[in-house]
């Protein structure tokens, strides 16, 4: 999804309406649990083979060359 599809879709919704995610906690009954969103930030990340997804890109780190500039959204 990008920034502008994420836009045209939140107009659709009600403007008070509080933002949440959600994602499977990876448990025993596979939960999807839903924390509210907290922070919005631009970050860099790349490709983590250890975890098989992308992952924040340690700034210190010579790879984020190779970084993808993305939107987070934190809980």
């Amino acid at each position: 999804m990008t920034v502008q599809e994420l836009i045209t879709r939140l107009q659709q919704e009600d403007p008070d309406a509080p933002v949440h995610f959600a994602y499977n906690s990876g448990d025993h009954w596979r939960t999807v649990v839903a924390p509210q969103v907290k922070k919005l930030t631009a970050a860099a990340v790349t490709h983590s083979d250890y975890h098989g997804a992308p992952v924040l890109a340690d700034e210190d780190e010579e790879e984020t060359e190779d970084a993808d500039d993305v939107v987070v959204l934190f809980a």
